[in-house]
């Protein structure tokens, strides 16, 4: 059971990086991202835009906010080689998070666009705690692969933070 909490956990490790960064880390990162997304062209922001729309909705416990990121049909891989999909079940996993408070720091972002797909990859690290007072640290490398809809959006179809779990096995 406290295994799966903690790869629960990590499915947040798409977003919450750069607003959720320790303090100690806060301005670094923010130059980081800064620098990134002045390197993006413009449908690149608006994909790493849904990642930041996420991860503000996390932060405020805005999870309706935080399934609007998602298509209906998207699967989340909240633990390797098991993925999750269903808006319930998604409702009920990020509900849990809540109550953690994890703070994720991303190293860099990046995103690749090929007509109405792109991919967002996103090296991360996660210190948090669980309910009875266990600390947390965790790293890996989240990969998401998102849609784009017929107003011009993003959404995401696929979330995978543990993307480099069969290079760990």
């Amino acid at each position: 059971m406290r295994k799966t909490s903690i790869y629960l956990l990590t499915v947040l490790s798409l977003g919450i990086a750069s607003i959720g960064s320790a303090q100690t880390n806060k301005s670094q990162t923010n130059k980081k991202m800064e620098k990134m997304e002045t390197n993006f062209k413009e449908e690149q922001k608006k994909v790493y835009g849904t990642i930041e729309k996420m991860v503000n909705a996390f932060h405020k416990k805005d999870i309706p906010g935080v399934l609007a990121t998602y298509e209906d049909n998207a699967i989340v891989m909240f633990e390797p080689q098991k993925p999750v999909s269903g808006k319930e079940n998604l409702k009920m996993a990020f509900t849990q998070f809540c109550g953690m408070n994890p703070i994720f720091i991303f190293s860099g972002h990046e995103v690749y666009i090929s007509g109405d797909i792109a991919t967002h990859i996103a090296p991360w690290t996660m210190t948090g705690q669980m309910p009875d007072g266990t600390k947390i640290e965790q790293s890996g490398l989240s990969i998401a692969v998102l849609r784009k809809q017929a107003d011009g959006t993003w959404l995401m179809i696929q979330d995978n933070p543990n993307g480099q779990f069969l290079m760990n096995k």
